[in-house]
């Protein structure tokens, strides 16, 4: 007897297969086409040639972890100890793993807000937890007043997503001060903050759990190399959360992987020395102008985009079809690969509303665009 019965192939494999097949230009899966900084493909080549390929120590290269504290004291004023709060992952899909079966009981509720990533309702299910999912409004605001309703004593972790994927969204002060106050009203809530595409942020500053000192005692904070330094088949990400929590993420982290990969890890340790993550932002925001640029050729209405690399667009002028439909049409059409706002709500919840991914190079935008434009 399957212990997830009702989980499938994810709708990322489904399209990039769909984009394989039939020859598509793929902007559904989040993945960017353009070259790893050289400098960064340099340090792994050098170091890949001396003795660094043993396991390492099982929460993270220790150089690497006070670089990681400098980091995080450089971007949000926050100071974490390399030793007690930060575990590099294979993924941040692991440490977001890790963090539920270690933290979440039998019975204890998640709540998740929709449309969400798919990765985190599995291992809600695999220990037995209870997954809550509370729509975020039209405009994928936090809807606080239904939030604070589904919260209750056995409401075990509450995870949030900013900025958001697959809207692009990123929350407000205010709804770091909503977050607040629901933390203070409920003693036992843990906040999981999924905060992957944090240095991928444009007019506005991200806001982070890592910014409030209320929050943070009470707060997991997931990050990700492989989003920040497309670098994402490296699969390493890292999480920061106060050393009680820590302790028991750990214990599930070491029977998973037990450490992360060892060259990557000394390599990332090196490129951080000449990194600037405060330039990813002007970098993507770059490249989403243009494609936003090129979709104005197309029937398509953007929604804003304040994070991430992905955009989000309605096809309510151009078609009533359910957006799986749609999406499939495009490819098979059109040649271009997208993917359906429908597959991030348990619910599937069709708003005729689809996502690309704009982290691909210049001539991949335009013969995208080039295509798009035939849907008039």
């Amino acid at each position: 007897m399957s212990k997830l019965p009702h989980v499938g192939t994810s709708i990322f494999t489904v399209m990039s297969q769909l984009a394989t097949e039939h020859n598509a230009i793929n902007l559904s899966q989040g993945f960017p086409n353009f070259p790893v900084d050289e400098r960064l493909k340099k340090i792994t080549a050098e170091l890949a040639l001396q003795e660094i390929h043993q396991y390492a120590p099982m929460a993270g290269y220790p150089p690497l972890l006070d670089k990681l504290k400098e980091l995080t004291f450089s971007s949000y004023q926050r100071t974490v100890s390399a030793k007690t709060d930060i575990l590099i992952t294979a993924g941040a899909t692991e440490g977001i793993f890790a963090t539920i079966q270690a933290l979440v009981n039998v019975g204890q509720e998640v709540v998740i807000l929709d449309p969400s990533y798919d990765c985190y309702e599995t291992p809600i299910l695999l220990c037995n937890g209870k997954p809550v999912h509370i729509a975020l409004d039209d405009d994928f605001c936090p809807n606080w007043e239904s939030i604070k309703n589904a919260v209750n004593p056995n409401t075990r972790i509450l995870i949030i997503n900013n900025p958001h994927n697959p809207t692009g969204k990123t929350w407000t002060e205010d709804d770091f001060n909503q977050l607040e106050l629901l933390i203070e009203a409920n003693p036992k809530l843990l906040i999981l903050s999924d905060e992957v595409y944090e240095y991928i942020t444009f007019e506005k500053m991200h806001l982070s759990v890592n910014h409030r000192p209320k929050l943070r005692e009470r707060s997991i904070c997931i990050s990700s190399f492989g989003k920040s330094f497309h670098i994402t088949g490296w699969k390493i990400g890292y999480v920061i959360a106060p050393e009680t929590l820590m302790h028991e993420i750990k214990k599930v982290h070491q029977f998973l992987v037990f450490s992360v990969n060892s060259l990557a890890q000394i390599a990332l340790n090196s490129y951080l020395e000449i990194a600037q993550v405060k330039d990813l932002g002007a970098f993507y925001q770059q490249k989403r102008d243009f494609f936003r640029a090129l979709l104005k050729n197309t029937p398509f209405s953007l929604l804003p985009c304040e994070g991430t690399y992905f955009q989000a667009a309605s096809y309510a002028s151009i078609s009533q079809e359910n957006d799986v439909d749609f999406c499939k049409r495009l490819v098979l059409e059109y040649g271009v690969a997208a993917i359906p706002l429908s597959a991030f709500y348990a619910d599937q919840k069709d708003s005729k509303i689809i996502r690309f991914c704009f982290a691909k190079d210049e001539a991949t935008l335009v013969a995208a665009a080039k295509r798009l434009e035939k849907l008039y």
